[in-house]
């Protein structure tokens, strides 16, 4: 696989500001909050080269993910109830687990390797992994693969 070609999946804090700015942008012509370019990029403190030239390189992570597959590990305690509440949460998104794999606890953290489908009736993705992220008892969460 080219260079060009690969793909990155990044937390928020690690993408520089004039991306995220290009997604503002983006978001506030398909809202009709703005209703051209140099409007967008005003508003958002960009110039037109930079909009145009990151534009259709970065999108929101949830906005591209329905009909995929995604798979993230996450460390956790080995806690009773802890795993049947991440899988609880999965579910309420209506997403749909394909694989699921643990790890035997050692020191009492346990490794999960899930591979969910995201379909149309998923919620907000990204809200799901940030919610797994922040119940007690979860270490990190890491995306190894959105196909």
């Amino acid at each position: 696989m080219s260079d060009e070609n690969k793909y990155y999946v990044l937390k928020k804090k690690a993408v520089p500001e004039v991306l995220l700015k290009v997604v503002e942008a983006k978001r506030l012509l398909e809202s009709e909050k703005a209703m051209s370019i140099q409007e967008a990029v005003d508003i958002t403190g960009i110039s037109r080269s930079s909009f145009y030239k990151y534009k259709d390189d970065i999108f929101p992570f949830h906005d591209n993910a329905r009909g995929k597959t995604i798979t993230f590990v996450l460390q956790m305690d080995d806690e009773p109830g802890l795993l049947s509440g991440v899988l609880k949460l999965i579910a309420e998104y209506n997403a749909n687990i394909l694989t699921i794999h643990q790890t035997i606890p050692i020191n009492g953290v346990a490794t999960l390797t899930l591979s969910v489908d995201v379909g149309p009736q998923t919620g907000n993705v990204s809200q799901m992994l940030d919610s797994i992220e922040e119940k007690k008892g979860i270490h990190y969460l890491k995306i190894l693969a959105r196909e």
